[in-house]
């Protein structure tokens, strides 16, 4: 139970942080930004585009690590059992 009040301090250290960082940041390189910014100026919707793409490639790491952490807690959860009758039940 130690462990489990760790990691769902860190967790919860973790989003607050996130919740403290400035609002904008910027993660393209100057060019891409220079060009999304153009492109978004003229009319084009390439810029949008692109945004998304960093967003969805953004997100693709952070579902494969809940998809991990969700596998690994059912996989390693204490089985409780209860003996009735001098046979075991396992109750998970």
């Amino acid at each position: 139970m130690n462990i489990m009040k760790r990691f769902l301090g860190t967790v919860a250290l973790a989003v607050a942080l996130v919740t403290v960082v400035p609002d904008r940041t910027d993660a393209q390189c100057a060019m891409c930004t220079l060009t999304a910014e153009n492109a978004t100026q003229n009319g084009n919707n390439q810029g949008k585009g692109l945004n998304k793409g960093i967003l969805f490639l953004l997100a693709i790491p952070y579902l494969a690590a809940v998809g991990v952490g969700v596998l690994w807690y059912k996989k390693y959860r204490g089985k409780k059992t209860v003996t009735m009758d001098d046979e075991p039940i396992v109750l998970n």
